[in-house]
């Protein structure tokens, strides 16, 4: 069967259906008939289903349930073994279920219909479940002192859980151990009865006093005096429990008082809540920014004796205004300034200002622009009137304020080389009055200059001359020389083929010259038989000088040689050397060459004569864009003289006046553009309202910003961008604080309650005394009470314990303050109270030790010191350190980098003992500071380009090369350099393409014949003759300078002697082989090339021609070549002179090949016209190095703590735009930081809790004090801090550990005599995480903190409650490592034990499988004298001693060993060589383990057995000896 296909149907819904294909299949797989198949077992190939639709995705969605437990992996694969060390944890799975369902009830749904939306999320995923972590708890304490002074007591030790038990690890062990105790026997009968008290009932209203004010005002009142009781009973030890006696058994004279004053616990109680207030926002917004709306509720009845606190009295909810009469609030939208114009690094060579100009740079940049948040326009508001409004008002990701930019590098203009010298043309062939003439040379423009040609070179050169003309006749050729009166030979003419020319050498109608001197027939002579032959006269060599002067002319020179001699005196005569050569004057012109030298264009400048009209051009470049509106057509003028070459300026008739360049031309002025900033925005607002009493006054500023920059003469931007003021007087800020009243009289429990309660007295005793609170405002004005339950804190207790005093009692009145002192650190103050009424005269109240009258105190020494505290901070540079970089440029992101900056270091104060005060009592302004240097950066730094290196090949395409050099690498964040060789050199290779004809070889005439085999009646025979072959420079005029031979052609050089036979009188001259024809192509060896020569004088009679004509076969890669193109590499990216990334371009060349692989002249291929199929430039990207931009300091945070001494202030900044390629990269510091001034940390603390006193009984149900006192500490954490005066933290709300409920009294239990009780709880551990290597697992951290058991009795340890322990999450946990310790071996023992990474020695937290041995006992015992039991397990020797073993491998004795003393560098018995005995009984020096000066030779191992040396020197000795005897018998 295939699966389902789509859902089909005419609606959405469960109306469709969907098809299947069935078909019936072999066992193998294989298709076979339907009738094979069971037909009532076959399946449908039809169903329903429900068609989904797009707005479908609205009603379903994808319903996931909660992840399941973690199971291991080794669960879900049966033959997986789970791991036996468990180490970081044991891989698991965990599942859910995933289902579709309708969004709005639930119910569930086919999985298709969401899966048509999106995939079906996944139903497993991986998790990790953690190692067990067994319980961890601390060593035990000390023992206790015995719990009894007689008699049999007990000890306990104590230790505390330091980590909990996690992921199924072992439960805590116990807590406590006990041990019994005998300090002796007791004399006559033990005491077993003690009187206990237990704890207070609950108050209730006593019957006899009922309340006597019910009315409500604003000062809260106490609830009426109510009573509570307690039982006192005696309780009997015995030896399991305890039992109730009577309160004779008990020696105590007085019993407790079991009735208190009380009041009367209430809730608190509260209105309804009041309906919800407008909502805070008048408007909709369309950001879905929501507003705030609060309801409050009122206090009806305030909670009494320890009851809970009210709760919440207001609460609020976002809101949204809804409803047709809300309008839409203001929207807010981002703006930007214009673009800056691109700035463009600077090369990494040209950062040294004493060596490069950095003007004119080009390519790729950055150009930034300001973002800022406006108001939204309305219709009637202009885009520039719109004003700048706190960022935070808009939403969404604010626009980029960097981007990469391109600057079109300018084309420089590349003319052609000079051309030949033209002839003596007239200045204007028109106007030929003048007689003026010159003589001209050009050169071209090859390429299209940025801004026209108008910044190009001169292109014209010109000679003045004589005799002008417009046009000459060229002498193309001399026809054949034609014998007079038609003779065979002798004298005759040759006549010229001419072709009338203009100054330009193009040809022109022949009518043009009709003046010119047409070129006379030139006379010749052709051979006779037995006359003189010449050969024909070589072209007219290079002109020796390009001008003549008074030391130098121009000559050319021609030559011909002598092809055979005359026949005696029968024939013509040959002409002596000298008429072999000819000499002619050329470049008569004098050295004087004349051209026009143009200045720059000068500023375009309005031109009033011709009407202003508007026009537009569009300056666009790689990332940046402007159009610049052209307003008025202007003029521009340039400076043009005549300039004579190497002299200077010369008047204008020296050069050719319709040759000068325009002076005047036309030009677009650019529009002005105005300065354009927005309005300023609204003063930002003061930071509060009102002040909390602060001297320092506050600043508001507002600023404008410039979106468009001048140009072009427009107005300029306004100085001021910012403003500045202080914030106005503030207001006091409103607040509210609790007003107590005094204390009312002591109030007791009506005696009718209390007289039959024992040790009650009628008129003294406890009691409760009440007041009344109220609410103020700062400025004593009366306020609600909700107002100081919001704002001034808690309520200030409004009932306390009271005593009134008994007769007996003695009493005082309270302290009187301390007298002045006189000065610091001198005599002493002093405070005194006095006896009050009767106790005046009662002599136990006269005991000063029990009731002193007076106190005396040194007075304070206030001496101070100041000492540093903490690191130095960062470097930091001083404010508004903007500086200019180099050239204009700005350095990294505008801010300055580098230079001498401060640091500072915290200064603290301290008085005499040792407390922390504030700096300015030590006359400290609480920093040190001193200068420091921020390195700047510097970047690498390379050569300038080489020149380029003369390309590799002198034909054809081959490579050229140029290459900077490392000046200077990078330190201190500068610029990277590129990737550089190992010679630290970057090199730059690009095709070059050779002219093949650059180079030629030139050959001097032949000589005159050396015949050999002289015939000296005829002057002919077999000779030789010789020439000169120089390789010279090809140029347009010709082959000029010599160069080296070596790039020329080697293959192409001309011969520089031959062998021939001179020809005798009457013999048939031939001229020289012409060159060889060319072979068909393709080379076949059926075909042949030619050469020919013709006759220069006929035989003589009998006499013939050799043959005109030389054949030879083609032969491939012989004399035979094909041809084809070659391409090569692309070069590398080529940029602009003054670019130093962006656009740029790629070349690569076409070489012509031989089919022998030589590269030839191209137009070896051009003729046989093959295809040229490949694009020869290509445009390429050089990535631009940008560099890093950061954004400006932020401004100082505030401090990082209020007080203290690790109090920082921070300033950060951000990447602007990331550094990119060879960019400078981002500084690292990114924030810096300063120390703030120290202040003391003042904080509330409790004292540490009183001994539980059980009043009037010796056991049961008591109370515990403390007070709350002020401390001054240095915020670390580590100073436990110390006491001071409580009106030092007179401005601090007292709270301890930011809890506001100070409790300064609890219940507790005074443990009975012998029973068994539970400690108090420990102080919570450290918070710890679960790690493994230091590797935080991330299932969080937990502290914990414990209780254990007390025990006194022996016989009670069955009464005693279990031990306890709790544990809590936590943040910034620690890791902790546990790690076996063991101690050194005392006999067969050792102590081990585990050891948290802090020191801590523990119990838990060490694996067992890795604990070490800590016993060695040997079996049997190793009591053999001088033997110990190894760590083997096996008795050994000590030192000096070996084993000698039983035979059945027990240690049997231990015998001394000879020692090989072998002396060392220092023993001083160095020359002593000897071989002793150890004595036993002598004490050696060398320890186990250490190289010292004696080796001791062990035969036996500890194990008793022989060692392998042994059995290698006995065979050793039994060698030796069988050699001793052979060499005695044979000697023998």
């Amino acid at each position: 069967m295939r699966p389902w296909g789509r859902c089909m149907g005419s609606e959405c819904g469960p109306g469709g259906s969907q098809s299947r294909a069935v078909w019936c299949a072999h066992s193998e797989g294989w298709t076979t008939l339907h009738t094979n198949c069971q037909q009532s077992e076959r399946p449908s190939n039809q169903q329903n289903c429900f068609r989904v639709c797009d707005w479908h995705k609205e009603l379903y969605d994808w319903q996931l349930g909660a992840w399941n437990q973690c199971l291991p992996v080794s669960m879900r694969s049966a033959g997986m073994p789970r791991p036996a060390v468990c180490t970081r944890g044991e891989e698991g799975i965990q599942t859910r279920e995933v289902g579709c369902v309708h969004k709005s009830d639930g119910v569930p749904a086919e999985d298709a219909i969401c899966e048509y939306f999106e995939p079906k999320p996944r139903l497993e995923q991986a998790c990790l479940i953690p190692c067990p972590r067994n319980c961890v708890v601390s060593e035990f304490s000390p023992w206790t002192s015995c719990s009894k002074s007689c008699g049999m007591g007990l000890q306990n030790r104590l230790r505390w859980v330091l980590a909990p038990p996690l992921f199924g690890g072992s439960a805590c062990p116990n807590l406590t151990e006990f041990r019994t105790c005998h300090p002796g026997p007791c004399e006559g009968e033990e005491n077993l009865y003690s009187l206990r008290v237990g704890s207070w009932g609950p108050c209730i209203a006593s019957p006899i006093r009922q309340a006597r004010d019910t009315r409500e005002d604003r000062k809260l009142k106490p609830e009426r005096k109510a009573k509570r009781d307690r039982q006192a009973r005696q309780e009997r030890q015995g030896k399991r429990h305890f039992i109730l006696c009577p309160y004779s058994h008990c020696n105590q004279q007085t019993l407790p008082v079991t009735y208190q004053a009380c009041v009367i616990p209430k809730d608190c109680e509260v209105t309804e809540w009041s309906d919800w207030s407008a909502c805070s926002k008048e408007c909709y917004d369309l950001n879905g920014r929501m507003g705030q709306r609060t309801r409050t509720r009122q206090v009806k009845q305030f909670p009494m004796g320890g009851r809970a606190e009210c709760p919440e009295l207001e609460e609020s909810e976002p809101c949204s205004p809804q409803g047709e009469e809300f309008l839409p609030c203001i929207v807010y939208n981002w703006r930007t300034t214009e673009w800056s114009d691109c700035r463009v690094d600077v090369l990494l060579s040209q950062q040294d200002r004493r060596r490069s100009n950095q003007t004119g740079l080009c390519g790729g940049g950055v150009q930034t622009r300001e973002v800022y948040c406006v108001q939204a326009p309305t219709e009637t508001s202009s885009n520039l009137t719109l004003r700048p409004v706190n960022s935070d008002l808009c939403l969404g990701v604010s626009p980029n304020t960097t981007q990469l930019c391109h600057i079109p590098c300018p084309v420089e203009c590349e003319v052609s080389s000079w051309g030949a010298w033209g002839p003596c043309t007239f200045e204007n062939c028109q106007d030929q009055s003048s007689k003026k003439g010159f003589k001209l040379r050009k050169r071209k423009i090859m390429n299209e200059p940025t801004g026209g040609t108008g910044n190009c070179p001169h292109l014209t050169e010109a000679i003045p001359c004589e005799e002008p003309s417009c046009y000459e006749w060229l002498l193309v050729k001399l026809e054949e020389c034609v014998p007079d009166n038609a003779k065979a030979c002798g004298p005759g003419t040759q006549n010229p083929q001419v072709q009338c020319i203009n100054s330009d050498g193009e040809y022109v109608d022949r009518q043009l010259c009709r003046d010119a001197i047409l070129p006379m027939p030139v006379l010749c002579e052709v051979p006779c038989p037995k006359d003189c032959v010449l050969s024909p006269w070589t072209s007219w060599s290079l002109c020796s000088n390009t001008c003549s002067g008074k030391n130098s002319e121009g000559k050319q020179t021609r030559s011909r040689s002598i092809l055979a001699y005359n026949a005696g005196d029968g024939g013509g005569q040959c002409p002596n050397s000298s008429s072999l050569q000819e000499v002619r004057n050329c470049n008569d012109h004098p050295c004087t060459v004349y051209h026009w030298q143009t200045g720059p264009w000068g500023q375009c400048i309005e031109d009033t004569s011709v009407p202003s009209g508007n026009s537009s051009l569009s300056r666009t470049g790689a990332g940046v864009s402007t159009n610049e509106a052209f307003c008025s057509v202007g003029m521009q003028t340039r400076k043009v003289i005549c300039v004579r070459v190497n002299v200077g300026q010369v008047p204008p008739k020296k050069c050719p006046e319709s040759l000068r360049p325009d002076t005047v031309r036309p030009c677009l002025l650019p529009c002005k553009r105005d300065c354009i900033v927005t309005p300023y925005s609204d003063w930002t607002p003061c930071p509060s309202t009102c002040q909390t009493g602060g001297a320092v006054k506050k600043k508001q500023s507002r600023k404008r910003i410039m979106i468009q920059l001048p140009a072009n003469g427009g107005q300029d931007c306004p100085e001021v961008l910012f403003q500045e003021k202080e914030c106005d007087a503030s207001s006091v800020c409103p607040g509210y604080r609790w007003k107590t009243h005094k204390w009312r009289r002591c109030q007791l429990v009506p005696w009718a309650i209390r007289q039959d309660s024992p040790g009650a007295q009628e008129t003294c005793g406890p009691g409760l005394q009440a007041r009344a609170v109220s609410c103020k405002k700062l400025d004593g004005g009366p306020a609600d009470i909700a107002a100081c339950l919001k704002f001034a804190g808690p309520m200030p207790q409004l009932t306390q314990s009271c005593q009134l005093p008994c007769q007996d009692d003695c009493q005082l009145t309270t302290w009187s303050k301390f007298s002045s002192c006189a000065a610091d650190c001198v005599g002493v103050r002093t405070r005194k109270r006095t006896l009050v009424g009767k106790s005046k005269k009662r002599e136990q109240c006269k005991n000063t030790q029990m009731y002193p009258l007076s106190e005396t105190q040194y007075c304070p020494c206030n001496k101070y010191n100041a000492q540093p505290v903490g690191n130095w901070s960062d470097c930091i540079l001083p404010e508004g350190g903007r500086v200019e970089g180099l050239m204009g440029m700005k350095v990294q992101g505008d801010i300055k980098e580098c230079g001498q900056g401060y640091r500072f270091q915290a200064m603290v104060c301290y008085d005499q003992d040792n407390r922390l005060v504030e700096t300015t009592r030590c006359n400290s302004h609480g920093y040190i500071e001193e200068a420091c240097i921020i390195p700047c950066p510097s970047d690498c730094k390379l050569s300038e380009w080489s020149n380029w290196s003369r390309c590799s090949k002198s034909c054809g395409s081959g490579v050229k090369v140029r290459s900077k050099w490392l000046r200077e690498k990078p330190y201190n964040g500068g610029r990277p350099c590129p990737k550089l060789d190992h010679v630290n050199q970057v090199y730059e290779v690009v095709p070059c393409l050779s002219d093949c004809s650059q180079y030629v070889w030139v050959a001097e005439p032949w000589s005159v014949w050396k015949v050999s085999n002289v015939d000296l009646k005829e002057n002919c025979g077999e000779g030789v003759q010789t020439r000169k072959v120089r390789c010279m420079q090809n140029t347009v005029d010709g082959p000029s300078d010599p160069v080296e031979d070596y790039l020329c052609d080697p293959e192409e050089m001309l011969l520089g002697a031959r062998e021939s036979k001179l020809p005798c009188p009457g013999d048939c001259v031939l001229t020289d082989w012409g060159p060889w024809s060319r072979c068909p192509l393709p080379c076949n060896v059926n075909s042949t090339r030619q050469r020919t020569a013709s006759p220069i004088r006929q035989p003589g009679e009998g006499k013939q021609c050799p043959s005109t004509t030389k054949k030879e076969t083609c032969t491939l890669n012989t004399n035979c070549f094909h041809y084809s193109y070659n391409i090569t590499d692309w070069s590398t990216c080529q940029l602009g002179e003054r670019a130093v990334c962006g656009v740029g371009f790629k070349t690569r060349m076409l070489d012509c090949v031989r089919s022998d692989g030589k590269s030839v002249d191209l137009k070896f291929c051009e003729e046989l016209g093959l295809e040229k199929k490949w694009q020869m430039n290509a445009s390429c990207v050089v990535e631009c190095p940008v560099n890093c931009q950061l954004s400006d300091w932020s401004s100082w945070s505030e401090c990082s703590h209020t007080c203290g001494l690790a109090g920082k202030l921070w300033r950060r900044r951000t990447v602007i735009q990331a550094s990119q390629g060879d960019g400078r990269p981002c500084s690292s510091q990114l924030e810096q930081w300063k120390p703030c001034p120290v202040k003391p940390c003042y904080s509330w603390r409790y004292s540490a809790w009183s001994p539980c006193k059980s009043e009037g009984a010796r056991c049961g149900e008591g109370l515990r004090f403390r007070n709350v006192s002020c401390f001054v500490s240095d915020g670390s954490g580590k100073d436990l801090g110390s006491m001071v005066d409580e009106e030092l933290c007179g401005d601090l709300e007292q709270t301890v550990d930011e809890d506001k409920q100070i409790i300064l009294q609890e219940s507790c239990t005074v443990p009975c005599p012998g029973e068994c009780y539970l400690t108090d709880w420990t102080v919570w551990s450290p918070c710890q995480l679960s790690c493994i290597s230091g590797d935080d697992l991330g299932f969080g951290s937990v502290q914990v903190r414990s209780r254990a058991v007390l025990a006194q009795e022996p016989e009670n340890l069955l009464q005693c409650p279990e031990q306890e322990w709790e544990a809590r999450p936590c943040t910034e946990g620690k890791c902790f490592e546990y790690k076996w310790m063991t101690g050194p071996w005392k006999g067969s023992s050792r102590h081990v034990w585990c050891q948290r990474s802090d020191g801590l020695n523990v119990t838990g937290g060490c694996p067992l499988t890795s604990e070490p041995v800590s016993d060695r006992s040997c079996d049997p015992a190793c009591d053999k004298l001088r033997s110990y039991c190894t760590e083997a397990g096996v008795c050994g020797c000590e030192d000096g001693y070996t084993e000698v073993m039983t035979s059945d491998g027990v240690l049997d004795q231990c015998t001394v060993i000879p020692v090989l003393e072998i002396p060392t560098a220092g023993d001083s018995k160095a020359d002593v060589k000897t071989i002793r005995a150890l004595n036993p009984t002598q004490p050696t020096a060398n320890l186990p383990g250490r190289s010292g000066r004696t080796w001791f030779l062990q035969p036996f191992g500890p194990d008793g057995t022989l060692k392998t040396w042994v059995y290698g020197v006995a065979a050793g000795a039994f060698v030796l000896l069988v050699f001793i005897v052979s060499m005695t018998y044979l000697a023998w």
